[in-house]
């Protein structure tokens, strides 16, 4: 339900609680192990800086212990004693070992920086060329702005998580363990004593974690479904200002970062209430050591003065890791929350790779058949079904038909983005399955309805179609297109700079790029898909001077609506429901009187209205 906005800046306060869906069915991580052994795995590639930086750890958790209890044998013997021979030494012993101590903290969290964003490259390297090779089926059925999402925020979350955490982790368990071995050998009942605060700590930190870990999870997909929210809005901003659908947006946007901030809010709570918890266990731990020490100094002598200090720094080492490793929990949750994002994308299944006995082609004719082709992208549907026809080199089929008739599918299956169900294409009497993709696709050029341009100069985006073309060899290619004059007059010519897609230029211009490009591959198949819509009719008829040109030669396939662009094809397709229902030249089916007539009639009155 649509909620009234009055100003699109200033959201009335929700009420905000925790959300019982999120606490109870929210997913958790689902193999924590199995995200942290393959972290562990990028980790690994540095394996001999990260022994350094364990050891440096190792070497300062030592100094942290060895600080204290020089200062509290110090308190004994030079003040409780009241002699001060050596007490200068002791002092530059004490400053030898908090300098050493600093040195080796900055060693290692130096080197670990190093390791964790040698590891983070690798692992945004490896997510990127993931994308490259996943099937454009994939993308169909994700939002851009949620992969991206991936790719910046959950690796940036791993980033930051690996700076501090790892050496958080190891540092908080050495020096845990390294404490309570010098507190037992000092005084094994204040060490009982302090350690009473273990289990307390515990089931507060089961509760709390059993919280958090599904809060960060459901953070990370919130987070993910809103930046793709408002990457698909950016890109629809003449839609949705053509429907003046700003407030429907801006209420959905709403919607969305409600719920982000729900999940975020109460993780961020659940989380705040560890170093709560873990101050009153420390403060709780302080008041037991100094009563109960001070009572055994004072009757027994079963302590010194000097064990009391030391116990009451030991105690805070001691509650302080506990604390860190409590914290550095909750991080490590978010962090592979993100990090399972990742590996998800990872582990998708890659675009179906090439047979082994795939062969290259280095040249074709551009005969293309279709042998008894059927297709469907859901089992119980079929889009295509028994498709037939054959090409020679050189000549131009053209497929009409109503929308969802099957026309651009048949072109996703000639390039290979998708695969026939059943049936065989054939591509100069080889079966395209049997083609490397790369190769295969490097015999293709494509003019479609809405070519993407890249943000770079104009010379960069028509190098596109061939990487190693010279200059002029870009610039003839931009003249057949009947591109050159336009680019002429842009201030800088071809080292005008575009912005990403081309804004700044007509959608009549970015199509002469785009011919521009094709021609400058020099294609012997081409691909033209609704290349002429939506174009004024002065640039439409320089466009079709640029395509005839490019076309001359080639086989060319062509999907339009407006039939007065395809009356010279050699060859006409009329497909609906997935299935060829006439076939023949343009005269050859207006002479037939039927489905294609009937297109050619309507357009025809509708022109002359």
């Amino acid at each position: 339900m649509q909620r009234e906005l009055t100003d699109p800046f200033h959201y009335p306060k929700p009420d905000i609680k925790p959300d019982a869906t999120v606490v109870k069915k929210g997913k958790k991580p689902k193999n924590m192990g199995k995200t942290l052994y393959r972290l562990w795995a990028y980790l690994a590639q540095k394996k001999g800086l990260l022994i350094l930086v364990l050891v440096m750890v190792a070497l300062s958790c030592a100094l942290g212990l060895l600080g204290p209890y020089v200062l509290g044998m110090s308190i004994d013997r030079f003040i409780v004693n009241r002699n001060l021979d050596g007490f200068t030494g002791m002092l530059l012993f004490l400053g030898c070992i908090y300098f050493l101590n600093s040195i080796a903290l900055f060693l290692q969290s130096y080197w670990m920086i190093g390791i964790s964003q040698t590891t983070v490259f690798q692992l945004r390297a490896n997510l990127f060329h993931q994308f490259h090779e996943l099937p454009i089926s994939y993308f169909d059925k994700k939002q851009h702005g949620e992969l991206m999402s991936r790719v910046t925020n959950d690796i940036e979350n791993v980033s930051s998580t690996l700076n501090s955490s790892v050496i958080q982790i190891f540092s908080s368990i050495i020096t845990l363990i390294g404490t309570v071995v010098v507190m037992f050998i000092l005084s094994p009942l204040l060490t009982v004593l302090t350690l009473i605060i273990v289990p307390v700590m515990f089931l507060g930190m089961k509760w709390i974690t059993s919280r958090t870990s599904v809060l960060f999870k459901e953070q990370q997909k919130n987070l993910g479904d809103l930046n793709g929210f408002i990457e698909e809005s950016i890109s629809g901003q003449k839609i949705i200002k053509t429907f003046s659908l700003e407030k429907k947006m801006i209420n959905d946007m709403k919607e969305k970062s409600d719920k982000l901030k729900n999940s975020a809010f109460w993780a961020q709570v659940y989380s705040g209430f560890i170093p709560k918890l873990m101050n009153m266990l420390n403060n709780a731990s302080y008041a037991i050591i100094v009563g109960v020490g001070g009572l055994l100094a004072l009757k027994s002598g079963a302590v010194s003065i000097g064990v009391i200090v030391i116990f009451v720094e030991y105690s805070r080492q001691f509650t302080r890791p506990l604390n860190d490793l409590s914290n550095q929990f909750n991080t490590l949750l978010s962090a592979i929350a993100g990090a399972e994002r990742v590996f998800e994308v990872l582990d998708e299944e890659r675009e179906e790779e090439d047979e082994k006995t795939a062969s290259e082609i280095k040249e074709t004719k551009g005969e293309v058949q279709f042998k008894q082709v059927s297709f469907s992208y859901e089992t119980d549907k079929e889009i295509l079904k028994d498709i037939n026809f054959k090409v020679n080199p050189g000549e131009t089929i053209a497929f009409v038909g109503p929308t969802g008739a099957g026309k651009t599918t048949i072109i996703q299956l000639i390039t290979r983005f998708y695969d026939a169900t059943t049936g065989s294409i054939l591509v100069d009497g080889h079966d395209i399955t049997k083609i490397k993709r790369e190769s295969l696709r490097s015999h293709m050029g494509f003019v479609l309805q809405d070519n993407y341009l890249f943000e770079g100069t104009i010379r960069e985006n028509i190098r596109y179609g061939r990487l190693n073309a010279t200059d002029k060899e870009v610039e003839d290619a931009a003249k057949m297109a009947n591109a050159h004059g336009f680019i002429e007059h842009l201030p800088d010519g071809y080292d005008t700079i575009l912005s990403a897609n081309g804004n700044g230029i007509s959608q009549g211009q970015k199509q002469l790029l785009s011919i521009s490009r094709a021609i400058l591959a020099d294609p012997s198949i081409l691909i033209l898909d609704e290349a002429t819509s939506s174009i004024d009719t002065i640039t439409e008829v320089k466009i079709q001077e640029a395509l005839k040109r490019l076309m001359k030669g080639k086989t060319s396939f062509v999907v339009a609506h407006r039939l007065n662009t395809i009356k010279h094809a050699d060859m006409i397709l009329v497909l609906d429901k997935g299935m060829i229902i006439e076939k023949g030249s343009h005269d050859e089916l207006l002479k037939t009187r039927g489905f294609y007539y009937e297109l050619h009639q309507n357009q025809f009155s509708e022109a002359a209205e």
